[in-house]
């Protein structure tokens, strides 16, 4: 089993690494793999609303000079996916929102790539905003048909100067929780596929109602 994490930070090794550590720690220890992709330090340009990726059909964005394209088919060949935020202005730092926006559109016009796949979101922040911008990680996942793992507490860590998070001892406790549950449902999932399965449904596609015509 292989988890992709997201590290949404500008910052290699500040709060928001120092929460996915603390999942991977969780995760290893239970024999799972993660991967942590640190994408916050590259400049990452915003969907430029082409509609490329579902006219080409070949799982990329025709924007090609990041690590978006990459990021896509390493988070396609994982069984869970991690995102990782900042909180900036109480949302989604800037480069993890363009990111986003781009990755799980070409996974949606490409006919779901991350569909049935276990989703998790954390954000780090210094004081206020967490739960705004942590729900708004999760709107990337629920709209994907992905499994969100929960936890005892929203996935929140408190901090500002890099490794202050490591005082949160809630915060790293609830991420930890969080990681307990995505072991659970992978395990679910494979304890299902040995007893031979249950097919992942066929979702009806196609439907496009505009409010304004």
């Amino acid at each position: 089993m292989k988890v992709i994490g997201i590290n949404g930070s500008p910052r290699a090794k500040g709060n928001t690494a120092l929460a996915l550590e603390e999942m991977s720690k969780e995760l290893q220890s239970a024999g799972v793999e993660m991967e942590i992709l640190h994408i916050g330090n590259r400049a990452i340009r915003g969907c430029q609303a082409c509609g490329a990726c579902g006219r080409n059909k070949n799982e990329r964005c025709i924007i090609a000079d990041d690590p978006v394209n990459d990021a896509i088919q390493k988070m396609k060949s994982a069984d869970a996916i991690i995102l990782g935020s900042p909180v900036h202005y109480a949302g989604i730092g800037g480069t993890m929102k363009s990111f986003c926006d781009r990755a799980f559109y070409v996974a949606a016009a490409n006919g779901g790539l991350f569909a049935g796949k276990v989703g998790a979101s954390l954000v780090a922040v210094r004081r206020s905003g967490g739960s705004v911008a942590w729900q708004g990680l999760n709107y990337y996942l629920t709209i994907s048909n992905m499994s969100v793992a929960g936890s005892t507490y929203w996935s929140i860590v408190h901090g500002a100067a890099p490794g202050e998070a490591a005082d949160d001892l809630e915060g790293l406790q609830t991420v930890r929780n969080a990681a307990k549950n995505i072991v659970w449902h992978l395990r679910q999932r494979a304890a299902s596929e040995s007893a031979g399965g249950v097919p992942t449904p066929e979702f009806d596609r196609g439907a496009r109602t505009n409010f304004i015509r």
